[in-house]
């Protein structure tokens, strides 16, 4: 098992990033919320992974804190929810944001983010409860930096609405929600920041 990985920050494409690791590029996935805290790329950053074991594939997931991970390893044990939807959970929501949710009971709120129903926000609730890591304060925040320009190939407004569609959005919706906000001098990062903020409400 890989525990965290350290090294230099070379590709940053939501949800996916690669980390130099003394010469090993290493493909990782991970929240928004994780993006939203990664420094400039070239930059030295620390992740806490898990890596999800397929046949066909070895997946590794990575976490700006602990608390992230905790959460995303008890995400996947719910029944039904997979690591893609356990990603776009802590990406639509921040760990303070589902914790309240799961306490009120609040399945509107978890509703409107994609691929969760119904029945998958009841279930997260039901079976969430005993699972929810503490949200004390966070010694282990591996990153404290503002998050920087993404790769220069696309524009931030085309990389924010590929980054919605591998959340889970449909092109369309992920385009209408680009098209909702002022997008102008905006990081990728901040772009999908706002259209999940207006998701959400």
């Amino acid at each position: 098992m890989i525990g965290f990985l350290s090294g230099k920050l070379v590709v940053k494409a939501p949800p996916q990033l690669v980390i130099d690791v003394n010469g090993v590029g290493y493909e990782v996935e991970a929240p928004m919320t994780t993006f939203y805290n990664l420094p400039a790329l070239g930059a030295p950053v620390t992740l806490f992974t898990h890596l999800v074991v397929r046949e066909d594939a070895h997946i590794l997931f990575g976490f700006s804190t602990e608390t992230d991970r905790l959460m995303f390893r008890a995400l996947i044990k719910v029944n039904g929810v997979g690591p893609k939807l356990a990603l776009t959970i802590l990406s639509g929501q921040s760990a303070e944001d589902f914790h309240r949710c799961i306490h009120n009971n609040d399945t509107q709120a978890l509703v409107r983010l994609p691929g969760v129903g119904k029945k998958t926000a009841e279930r997260l609730i039901i079976e969430m409860r005993d699972r929810l890591p503490d949200l004390g304060d966070e010694p282990g925040s591996a990153n404290s930096q503002d998050a920087s320009v993404l790769l220069p190939e696309l524009k931030p407004q085309q990389e924010a609405i590929s980054a919605l569609c591998a959340l889970g959005y449909k092109p369309v919706d992920a385009a209408k929600m680009v098209r909702s906000i002022p997008v102008e001098g905006k990081t990728c990062e901040a772009i999908i920041r706002l259209a999940l903020q207006g998701a959400s409400r």
